[in-house]
């Protein structure tokens, strides 16, 4: 029925399923790669994850414009042109797209547009008139936004994560629901480009889970960025009133309704498993639509995986890149059920927020027996000399083994700088190593070096009483 090599279809083109994709080609599969998109890059390329990561840098621009005053230097209030920003973000997504294109056919990857619905376990039909076989099947199709029915009665001036990045225009003032990752990072760049930003959490805290001290560093900035940040509080009522949103919250302070531009709505993301005929297999989901696979990303079916925001978890670009690779290992025969491998985080706000490994909260949380070590920004000479000095770094170890359980950081460049601390946790390094390693000077990295000095009690630029 099949030639001799491994006929693979691939569901989805976003950094999951291309990752999937060429390393499957690499490794002398017959591939076939489908998105509804005409590139290949998914949600994370073309409307999410760079487009929003662009428009960040051009946030951390203009602040940084307004930051130099106090230095010394001072700039006219820059002139935005919302055009050319948008043709910018363009050329930026389109490079990489066509650079996604070239290396599906330098890889001898088949690139279908279109959108494709199983029939069974080893076939589907693409476009409602062509049936495709496979061997085997990886779905990775995503996730998009959730927008509660609240908000359904507002129109335009309804705004997703995805719809945010169009920047169809600025909006005097914007309400953004949702203080998780996604509505932060928005709110920091329409802050940036002249909205007056609020933020309403129904949680008591924003980036929940997040460990608080890391927290705190963010809060403190982004209270002079922001109008109004609301904490345990709910939209109650939503409409339009006069070419405005009229919004009523409920919530620990007196708050009256206010007016609006636009709603930015980011809480939270749902799994794309609609119409993809899992009802045609044995394929199952849980109560909120995920896909259930095993510790190989196996369905039910054994000749169809899943991997990335379709099976839950932190719904991360790198976390799926990962689990893609991980299963066209096991399509080539290796056993990718013992790998375990630490996954960063990173929120891309003004500061930025990075995490790997075991949290504090999670320590916490589960009554696990840890020390902290932390190295104060202030103490930096290099963040005093970027006018930065308000970030934090911190280890989290086993007091025992003195093994590096978990990095965390919170100050400017921090996803940058969690990269050492993935090594360090997933190679089961201990504190000294990171103590005894030489890192230049003047850098934010060092911040790291005398994390771990402070475990010891010998950090050079704070004072701590040396470790019994």
């Amino acid at each position: 029925m099949f030639q001799d090599k491994k006929r693979v279809v691939v569901l989805g083109g976003g950094p999951g399923g291309y990752t999937a994709a060429f390393l499957a080609a690499d490794l002398g599969m017959k591939v076939t790669l489908v998105d509804e998109n005409p590139k290949p890059g998914g949600v994370c390329l073309h409307k999410g994850c760079i487009p929003s990561k662009s428009l960040l840098h051009l946030s951390k621009l203009i602040e940084e414009t307004r930051d130099a005053e106090a230095f010394g230097v001072k700039f006219q209030p820059p002139e935005i042109d919302l055009n050319r920003i948008r043709d910018w973000n363009s050329e930026v997504i389109n490079k990489m797209a066509n650079g996604l294109v070239s290396l599906c056919k330098q890889r001898g990857v088949e690139f279908v547009q279109g959108r494709a619905r199983l029939l069974d376990s080893h076939s589907l039909m693409l476009n409602d008139k062509d049936k495709i076989g496979f061997d085997y099947c990886i779905l990775a199709t995503g996730s998009q936004p959730v927008c509660p029915p609240l908000f359904s009665n507002i129109g335009k001036r309804l705004l997703t994560s995805t719809t945010a990045l169009e920047l169809e225009e600025i909006p005097e003032n914007l309400l953004i629901v949702g203080g998780g990752y996604i509505g932060l990072e928005m709110g920091t760049v329409y802050a940036s480009l002249g909205s007056r930003v609020t933020v309403v959490e129904m949680t008591r805290e924003l980036l929940p889970g997040v460990d608080r001290d890391l927290v705190r560093v963010l809060l403190s900035r982004l209270k002079t960025k922001f109008k109004d940040i609301y904490l345990n509080t709910q939209v109650v009522s939503c409409k339009l009133s006069q070419n405005q949103v009229s919004v009523q919250f409920d919530g620990p302070e007196n708050l009256i309704p206010n007016h609006y531009d636009r709603v930015l709505i980011a809480v939270g993301r749902k799994p794309n498993t609609t119409d993809i005929g899992l009802e045609t297999t044995k394929i199952k989901t849980d109560e909120k639509g995920f896909i259930i696979v095993d510790k190989q990303f196996q369905t039910a079916e054994p000749s169809i995986f899943a991997i990335g925001d379709v099976i839950g978890g932190a719904m991360l670009a790198h976390k799926a890149s990962a689990e893609g690779k991980a299963v066209v290992e096991v399509l080539a025969g290796e056993n990718c059920s013992q790998k375990k491998h630490c996954v960063p985080a990173v929120v891309f706000t003004d500061p930025e927020i990075a995490w790997c490994g075991l949290t504090e909260t999670e320590a916490k949380n589960s009554n696990r027996k840890i020390q902290v070590a932390k190295f104060p920004w202030g103490a930096s000479g290099r963040a005093q000399t970027l006018g930065r000095q308000e970030g934090v770094t911190k280890l989290i170890l086993d007091p025992d083994t003195e093994e590096i359980l978990g990095v965390g950081i919170s100050g400017v460049g921090a996803g940058e700088l969690i990269g050492e601390g993935v090594l360090a946790v997933d190679h089961g390094l201990k504190a000294k190593d990171l103590a005894q390693s030489i890192h230049p000077h003047p850098t934010l990295s060092e911040t790291i070096m005398e994390s771990a000095e402070a475990f010891y009690g010998k950090a050079t630029h704070i004072y701590k009483k040396p470790r019994k």
